[in-house]
């Protein structure tokens, strides 16, 4: 969090947004990635990841569930931590990893649902790719 709020004040001038997203790999076990992508609109950005390895996890409605979860754990802790340092104006989105086209598209209404009722703003694909490319790199 102090490289975090190094970044953002290091340039105090920029706008910045807050993006969290997660994904999965299932080999012998379930690997999860949460990504924090601090973006500094049209400068740039900066993430950073947890890595999680759980049991092997078969279904795919609990792997979303799950990776929305550690999402909203994250930017709970993320944005606590904002407003304790008077930048609870800063935006955070969340990034899910579900599109309209695939066999997650029946999740969708559910899940954003939990993102938006915790109070964050939620992205699906092709939006999402806090989900869809930061964390799913490091799942490989």
């Amino acid at each position: 969090m102090a490289d975090i709020m190094g970044y953002i004040t290091g340039l105090p001038t920029s706008s910045y947004k807050v993006i969290i997203g997660s994904d999965s790999q299932v080999k012998q076990e379930t690997c999860f990635i949460t990504a924090v992508i601090v973006h500094r609109l049209g400068k740039g950005a900066r993430y950073y990841y947890r890595k999680k390895i759980q049991r092997k996890i078969k279904s795919l409605r609990q792997k979303i569930f799950y990776e929305t979860a550690l999402s909203l754990e994250v930017g709970g802790l993320i944005a606590r931590y904002f407003a304790e340092c008077g930048l609870d104006d800063l935006q955070v989105e969340i990034h899910i990893d579900v599109g309209k086209h695939g066999e997650t598209r029946d999740l969708i209404r559910e899940v954003v649902g939990m993102v938006v009722g915790s109070g964050f703003h939620a992205k699906i694909k092709p939006e999402a790719f806090g989900a869809s490319s930061v964390a799913d790199k490091h799942t490989k």
